[in-house]
């Protein structure tokens, strides 16, 4: 199976239950999450009656995401973090029921500031709009409601230092009101849902800010396009009409940034790049395409901060303002 296609599973014989999408999230009712587990059960059963050995089918998956949970409960048992992720994304996979059907949440890692309002389940009101310091994202985002913005548009950002930087710098007010999130990295789980939440509740534009790296762009490609782990769920944790804003690879020629500033590609960098550049969704954007190729010809890459080699606050007070005025984003 190719790395990146969709998740083709099969559920047991008698399984009705099926990965879904609304208009807003899914959300599997709890009949169907024991209904599906029943019907593995008995697929089971049926098998050791026939003296057959009993198949459960699952995906071949890698898994990018980081959660603590399971594992701290047995460290001896799992023996590692990620074959407890594993394992919990291959049962989500073979049942087809979203993992936060089945209660299983991972702890939340991303923040989220700007001009937002929402009330958590258990009522508590949250305001992003008047706190000088970010929100932590909601472990349940399935759960938050009453959500009040007047933001023109979204701005996810790789990075938490640069996401820290923006707050302070008051960038979610000073150009117009805006939505700020970042998944501090690789996104897990709920900052996902919460983009994809706001974007359902909001349809405002989204922007990424990325380091114009191979892993920037496959960050980027995460919130855009899925990851390997959850493709059998793609459809509700992405939102494709997701722009990129910077830093492109285009931008460091047209800025004339200095080359000693930039950074040589490693090995791993050209083996990243190589595999972004075969995925079928980067046919279909032909300006991501260029700016991959300019990547790949230079053999250089820049993290965001590499704008301050023009001025210390270049990226707020110029940068982000002009490419959001003129529309500099792909």
């Amino acid at each position: 199976m190719d790395d990146h296609s969709v998740c083709s599973t099969h559920a047991p014989a008698g399984n009705k239950a099926s990965l879904r999408e609304t208009s807003h999230e899914s959300h599997i009712p709890s009949a169907e999450v024991l209904e599906a587990i029943e019907n593995v059960i008995l697929e089971v059963l049926k098998s050791l009656a026939q003296n057959r050995a009993p198949v459960l089918t699952v995906a071949r998956r890698s898994d990018w995401r980081n959660i603590e949970d399971i594992y701290y409960s047995d460290i001896l048992l799992f023996g590692s973090q990620s074959v407890v992720d594993n394992i919990i994304n291959d049962i989500s996979c073979m049942l087809r029921i979203p993992r936060r059907s089945l209660h299983v949440l991972s702890t939340t890692k991303g923040f989220v500031a700007g001009n937002l309002s929402y009330t958590e389940e258990d009522g508590t009101k949250v305001n992003c709009t008047c706190s000088t310091t970010a929100v932590t994202v909601p472990s349940n985002v399935q759960g938050i409601k009453n959500l009040i913005s007047h933001a023109k548009f979204m701005l996810i950002v790789e990075k938490d230092a640069t996401f820290q930087r923006l707050l302070d710098d008051d960038f979610c007010n000073k150009l117009s009101p805006c939505i700020m999130i970042t998944g501090r990295g690789i996104p897990d789980l709920n900052t996902r849902l919460l983009v994809r939440k706001l974007w359902d509740s909001f349809q405002i534009p989204i922007f990424t800010l990325m380091d114009a790296d191979p892993h920037g762009v496959e960050i980027m490609c995460i919130y855009k396009y899925g990851s390997v782990s959850m493709s059998f769920e793609a459809h509700h944790l992405t939102v494709p009409s997701i722009k990129w804003l910077g830093l492109l690879p285009s931008d460091l020629q047209r800025l004339n940034i200095r080359k000693d500033v930039l950074i040589p590609f490693t090995k791993q960098d050209q083996n990243k790049l190589a595999s972004i550049q075969k995925r079928p969704y980067i046919a279909c954007q032909p300006t991501w395409k260029k700016e991959l190729e300019i990547m790949e010809a230079s053999k250089l890459k820049a993290e965001i901060q590499v704008l301050t080699s023009l001025s210390s606050d270049y990226l707020s007070r110029v940068y982000l303002p002009n490419k959001l005025q003129f529309g500099g984003w792909v």
